[in-house]
């Protein structure tokens, strides 16, 4: 299954693309999308056809995008919620899946705790995918989303394994965690 990774951003779009079969993760691509300065609708419109590039030149089989975060400016807030629906767009508009993940989650799944710097989250996804080089941040975080969207299929196929009759009794999967019962 090949995975794409986005890290949403009005000047700077991550993206990272990984194969995964079984339990091997294998690197194919990453790089960004800047946008250029000037006007908003512009600026979408940059992301919105450099993520439809990227998934016309990968072809990946489902895509996992980074969670917004409430940040203290409420304006950058909303700025990088419209870059991330530009993205998001593309990316339905290509009919794949798009799971969402936060960033306590990427880093959860990456480096192992979910307050973890930068450069760390850099340093694993380095290790992890075999890379000869750093990836610029961005791209780092975005083969993050990959890696941690392929890590949770895993966890949700084992407990769909262990325990089939979950749905059935009211337990579902939110934010990472059981709910219901």
């Amino acid at each position: 299954m090949k995975i794409l990774g986005i890290d949403p951003g009005l000047r700077v779009t991550g993206f990272g693309v990984i194969h995964k079969q079984g339990n091997k993760l294998t690197y194919i691509a990453s790089g960004t999308i800047r946008t250029p300065d000037g006007d908003l609708p512009q600026r979408l419109k940059t992301i919105l056809a450099g993520v439809s590039e990227v998934v016309r030149t990968y072809g990946p089989d489902c895509a996992a995008i980074e969670k917004v975060f409430v940040n203290v400016n409420p304006q950058s807030t909303l700025l990088l919620g419209q870059a991330r629906g530009a993205a998001i767009c593309a990316l339905v508009g290509a009919d794949l899946a798009v799971a969402e993940y936060t960033a306590l989650q990427v880093k959860q799944a990456v480096v192992g705790h979910g307050k973890a710097q930068k450069q760390q989250v850099q340093d694993m996804v380095q290790r992890l995918l075999l890379l000869s080089g750093m990836p610029s941040t961005d791209a780092a975080d975005a083969l993050g989303v990959a890696i941690c969207h392929a890590h949770s299929g895993d966890v949700l196929s084992a407990l769909g394994a262990l325990a089939p009759g979950l749905a059935k009794k009211g337990i579902r999967v939110r934010g990472g965690r059981l709910i219901g019962g």
